[in-house]
């Protein structure tokens, strides 16, 4: 199997850590990038367009963050999926809340693949993985 990149988007240092080593003791990825938030990682993303570099095949997005949320970065980089010519970025937004109004959310827009509740498990990751 191909490895791939992940990004994760989350202002909990703690969670990036733990992840970060999950991750690593995975195998499945070969590429991690971490930004604290939406705004971080939708300056990143518009950069790698610009500069023809590898997009990531899968986004871990946290909700709730400092500056740009969510929910806020998915209504920022809309535009962009939409693009034809634009790489299948599979994106899963992980939260550590069980709010039912976020999962619904979640499976109404259909540029998010799935919801992920915290802390993320290995069986999680190979799931998305595939």
């Amino acid at each position: 199997m191909k490895k791939k990149s992940i990004w994760i988007i989350d202002d909990d240092a703690i969670y990036k850590f733990v992840i970060q080593k999950l991750i690593a003791k995975s195998d499945l990825f070969d590429e991690v990038k971490t930004f604290s938030n939406g705004e971080e990682a939708s300056n990143a993303l518009k950069n790698e367009v610009s500069e023809n570099t590898l997009l990531p095949d899968i986004i871990l997005l946290d909700i709730e963050m400092p500056r740009m949320d969510g929910w806020e970065f998915m209504s920022e980089i809309e535009a962009f999926l939409k693009k034809e010519n634009q790489k299948n970025i599979k994106i899963f937004m992980s939260s550590s809340s069980i709010a039912f109004e976020d999962k619904e959310k979640v499976d109404s827009n259909p540029n998010i693949n799935g919801y992920l509740t915290k802390p993320i498990s290995y069986d999680d990751l190979l799931q998305i993985a595939i």
